[in-house]
């Protein structure tokens, strides 16, 4: 007995020990500003951020292999991950280090890359429709503006909270009309008889802004209205988003000029 009860004694103070340099060393890890094993939400904005620039060589070096008409859609599908990537590195030390969702950022992100993607409408309709109207392009543009602006200035109490979701989706619903019945939907129906790729990354596209994009306005619903969401499992949805809404959506266009250059090959 005596000896079991002077292991035990020898026991007890090393696991203290090992739980006090562990927390030491948790301490360390934190102050220093490093990516912990147990954050997922930390490792998500990781991961998101090396996919980004994965995509951004990807998509340069397709640019070269696909038809002409389709490298500036490349190019600009290019910028939106590289920016992207730019901005999750800030974002993921913001929250390795804070553990709060990293709002501006996010918001600088958004006013960048959303307005590119916008334009990608442009850019794949325009290839085949020399004389598209720019009013397309200005009007996507209008409902970007209006969308992120009253989103950021609700998330940061410049509007009523409420105020701002309510004029964001308006933003939202006003991009959502052109797509689906304005000019846009109109240029895509014509392209279709010239060039089917056209159409088929338009539908794909369309479908990422209007299925893929409501999870932000649900994360601002429920993250800041009602505040039944915690910190950790929006941003963990916010960065799932991201990586779908924005590679993805570059993906799918990519995918279209590749069959479209196949065809022309003969293949």
């Amino acid at each position: 007995m005596a000896a079991v009860a002077a292991s035990t004694d020898l026991y007890v103070p090393s696991v203290v020990a090992e739980k006090l340099h562990n927390k030491h060393l948790y301490d360390a890890v934190k102050k220093a500003g490093y990516l912990e094993q147990d954050d997922p939400v930390g490792i998500s904005f990781w991961i998101i951020s090396i996919a980004m620039v994965a995509t951004t060589y990807f998509l340069t070096m397709e640019a070269f292999a696909l038809k002409p008409q389709w490298k500036t859609s490349m190019h600009c599908g290019a910028l939106v991950t590289l920016v992207a990537a730019v901005h999750y590195w800030y974002m993921r030390e913001f929250w390795v280090t804070f553990n709060t969702s990293p709002i501006v950022y996010r918001y600088i992100d958004w006013s960048i890359t959303v307005p590119l993607q916008m334009i990608e409408f442009y850019l794949i309709l325009s290839a085949v429709i020399p004389t598209l109207s720019g009013g397309m392009f200005w009007r996507l543009m209008i409902g970007t503006v209006v969308m992120l602006a009253c989103g950021y200035m609700g998330e940061t109490h410049t509007l009523s909270p409420l105020l701002g979701f309510v004029c964001g989706v308006a933003g939202w619903g006003y991009i959502l009309a052109e797509i689906f019945v304005g000019e846009a939907s109109k240029a895509a129906a014509a392209a279709d008889k010239s060039n089917k790729y056209i159409k088929q990354a338009y539908v794909s596209m369309r479908f990422i802004v209007s299925i893929g994009w409501s999870i932000y306005p649900l994360g601002y619903f429920f993250g800041y209205l009602c505040h039944s969401v915690d910190q950790n499992s929006l941003n963990a949805v916010y960065n799932l988003a991201d990586f779908v809404n924005k590679i993805a959506f570059c993906l799918c266009i990519w995918h279209a000029g590749k069959q479209d250059t196949m065809a022309g090959m003969g293949h």
